[in-house]
């Protein structure tokens, strides 16, 4: 495994999209568990994405481009449904269905899947990005680029979960100050709509 690699992965996952989002907002409204298993959905998420890229699936879904908008559309459409949900429960940050009881863990994870079920920018990124470190002419070429695509899904779950434990640290601030708290759920429902608007005019 490669430095490069590595610093390309770190940078990649650090930068913030819509799992970011998506955690702080958990972090924030429920805590540190919140945000880690928001983590791990988003986490578990890159699953099919990997599965995709091993198989080839991905290298068809880059070539039809009817699939493509598909996918990209269902993801939009589910941002924006983020978005309007977050904005709706007034009660909560997380990005939830405006619930009277808090979601369960398995709800957090299941919303995590979907957003990063839904981004078809994921699928292309392992198609261009894991080839360029694994060899064809390689021996057990496609487990090599599995285990790349492990170190992939644990560099993000690590990253997540950073994200998520800062924000559950100021959770006590923002929870105190309602003005506060509605500002950052406008924030995340802003950053929902923004993220589906980028991925809406995304090519690939």
């Amino acid at each position: 495994m490669s430095i490069a690699f590595l610093l390309t992965t770190l940078i990649v996952v650090a930068t913030p999209g819509t799992g970011v989002v998506y955690t702080l907002a958990a972090a924030l409204s429920r805590g540190r568990r919140a945000g880690v298993v928001a983590a791990v959905g988003c986490t578990l998420g890159i699953v099919p994405h990997l599965l995709a890229s091993v198989t080839g699936v991905a290298a068809l879904l880059h070539a039809s481009a009817t699939a493509f908008q598909v996918l990209k559309y269902a993801g939009v459409a589910y941002l924006l449904h983020m978005a309007w949900a977050t904005l709706r429960d007034k009660d909560a940050l997380v990005a939830g269905e405006g619930e009277a009881a808090p979601p369960s863990a398995r709800q957090v994870i299941v919303r995590g899947v979907l957003i990063n079920i839904l981004n078809p920018k994921l699928t292309v990124f392992f198609l261009a990005f894991l080839p360029q470190f694994v060899s064809p002419a390689e021996p057990h070429a496609v487990v090599r680029m599995a285990a790349l695509g492990g170190v992939f899904m644990a560099a993000t779950f690590l990253v997540f979960a950073a994200y998520g434990l800062l924000a559950a640290s100021v959770r006590g601030q923002v929870l105190g100050r309602p003005r506060v708290r509605a500002w950052l759920r406008r924030g995340f429902a802003g950053s929902f709509v923004a993220l589906g608007a980028k991925l809406a005019v995304t090519t690939r």
